[in-house]
């Protein structure tokens, strides 16, 4: 495993997403979009977790792999990589979470060659990009735990500790699965671009990806984009293979089975569509330069 890559200066747009989860459709269907916007896989960037919840999981890393996609490790590549005996969710021992993670993992680590988890140990912890002069950062969950939950309802404070620690301009994550952009009081941003395997809580079926652009003026512009697929497939594959029915259902419902992980902010806005706003983003120069990888 690297801790670490750099990327270097990219050209161009950025596709950013997270959580493939097993998916297949979603994955191909993120594909899709990013073309459209004529961005191609080598300026796409997972926030980690490319199997989970979902059915098509040897098949939905073959395409990642395939496309050239780059992706950072998400808790359920560490595990999977490593042969765990769970996900390493970060879930509370007697959640509903909990208890619904042993069958899909279990189904999961079937899955998987060994080839698979060889890719899995061999992905960095933390990428990392400049667009356009600003330094991003991504990562999983939290600069310091890979399975840690940052929420837009998260303390600034925190945010900042994390970003200190990287030393970049913005930071993109991943696990909580719901997209957002949450601006720093000192001009840097924390970013979150969604997940495409599973809804984000809202009542619909979509999943979200992100963009980032640079402008002629030296400011990126940062947008969020549902993601429409076919949902109707990915219910019907879960069933086949006797995978957890809540999930499947929030596949077609887009409501969570379970709200465990979630704050109280979070919680308040089950079933409401999201529309997240996006923003221009001028980053804070210089960056700063990291102290540890």
């Amino acid at each position: 495993m690297n801790a670490f890559h750099d990327l270097g200066p990219l050209k161009g747009p950025v596709v950013l997403f997270g959580g493939p989860y097993s998916n297949l459709a979603a994955t191909r269907a993120v594909l899709d979009a990013a073309a459209t916007h004529g961005i191609p896989p080598g300026r796409m960037i997972c926030t980690g977790d490319v199997v989970a919840y979902c059915a098509e999981a040897a098949e939905t890393v073959a395409l990642v792999r395939a496309a050239g996609i780059h992706v950072v490790m998400g808790n359920c590549e560490e595990s999977l990589g490593a042969g765990a005996a769970d996900c390493g969710c970060g879930f509370d021992a007697d959640s509903a979470c909990n208890r619904l993670s042993a069958q899909w993992y279990a189904h999961a680590d079937r899955a998987l060659d060994d080839g698979a988890r060889a890719w899995m140990r061999g992905l960095p912890r933390r990428l990392r990009f400049t667009l356009a002069g600003a330094v991003v950062d991504v990562i999983h969950g939290g600069a310091g735990a890979i399975n840690r939950f940052v929420f837009v309802s998260t303390p600034a404070a925190e945010k900042a500790a994390d970003l200190d620690r990287l030393g970049g301009d913005a930071v993109v994550g991943g696990h909580c699965g719901l997209p957002f952009a949450d601006p720093l009081a000192d001009g840097r941003l924390w970013l979150n671009a969604g997940v495409v395997g599973m809804p984000a809580n809202d009542g619909t079926p979509r999943g979200w990806y992100m963009v980032l652009a640079a402008r002629r003026d030296g400011a990126l512009d940062v947008t969020f984009h549902p993601l429409d697929y076919d949902h109707a497939g990915a219910v019907r594959a879960m069933a086949a293979r006797g995978l957890p029915a809540e999930y499947a259902r929030a596949l077609a419902t887009g409501l969570w089975p379970n709200m465990d992980v979630l704050p109280a902010a979070e919680r308040a806005q089950r079933g409401r569509p999201l529309s997240p706003a996006g923003l221009t983003w001028r980053p804070p120069r210089p960056a700063k330069i990291p102290q540890i990888a």
